[in-house]
């Protein structure tokens, strides 16, 4: 039987004041392939500046500009059709000793610049060590994540770690995300960060304006699987934009400088078949 698919309207704008021209590498497109279709992409600038793209190591696509001095505007928008599944789960998908993880796999067990299995190591061994292998452990990771973060804008600046949001008790999703990978890394199981879009599909709406998500994908079986600790249920409609270590590999933003972001929007909204 083919799987149904579905059409989502994706994008983000920023707006900035400059004081000296600021190179900056903006990461807001779909990274493609998969189970994600992107069609209808458009970008635009104000003032128009030259544009340059690119892939990272990691093969995410990058945005490369000059921000002119003065106000500026980037904008970047587009139709992704998504299958209408939520994320696998697969209660009986093994972890996979150090020793037979793929090469490309080992860079996720390392600690990284948020990620912090080193420190977090004790911890994470005393509370799921004795937890069954595998998937179900990995859930479990998850759930206590979810329930010892609070969700609060602002709790958490761009310097802090997995260890300070699990001290201090509250965090954005990318500090869930963080913190749930650096457990996970502590116990040799690899995970690795990303990030993207996430509409609300038949889900309750959150009454807060939409923003970027982070979630998590751990090697388990043989391949990658979704975790989400900050919604701690699978979802449907992700539109992966980036993937790395942690938040420091894939930001939504860096700039060479320091312009100040007057203002950022995201669209991640279900929407008819686009002609």
């Amino acid at each position: 039987m083919t799987e149904q698919k579905r059409w989502l309207r994706i994008g983000c704008a920023f707006d900035y004041r400059a004081e000296i021209e600021t190179p900056t590498v903006f990461q807001v497109q779909p990274s493609g392939g998969g189970d994600v279709r992107v069609a209808g992409e458009q970008w635009s600038m104000q003032p128009d500046v030259p544009m340059r793209h690119y892939r990272d190591l990691y093969g995410n696509p990058c945005t490369r500009v000059v921000l002119p001095i003065g106000r500026s505007s980037l904008q970047y928008q587009a139709f992704a059709e998504v299958l209408d599944v939520a994320d696998d789960v697969a209660e009986d998908a093994a972890e996979v000793p150090p020793d037979m993880l793929p090469d490309d796999v080992l860079l996720y067990t390392l600690p990284s610049r948020y990620c912090l299995p080193d420190m977090l190591g004790d911890e994470a061994w005393s509370r799921f060590g004795s937890a069954r292998p595998g998937y179900s452990r990995v859930r479990q990771i998850c759930a206590h994540v979810h329930g010892h973060l609070s969700f609060r804008y602002g709790s958490s600046t761009a310097m802090s770690t997995a260890a300070d949001v699990n001290a201090s008790g509250f965090g954005v999703c990318r500090d869930f995300t963080h913190l749930a990978i650096s457990f996970c890394r502590a116990l040799n199981i690899p995970a690795r960060y990303v990030f993207g879009y996430l509409p609300d599909m038949d889900t309750d709406p959150d009454p807060a304006p939409m923003d970027f998500a982070a979630w998590m994908e751990v090697w388990l079986a043989g391949r990658w699987w979704t975790f989400d600790p900050r919604n701690n249920e699978p979802r449907k409609g992700r539109v992966p934009i980036g993937r790395g270590r942690d938040a420091a590999d894939v930001a939504m933003a860096t700039t060479f400088g320091g312009p100040h972001l007057e203002a950022m929007r995201v669209i991640a909204e279900e929407c008819d078949r686009p002609a």
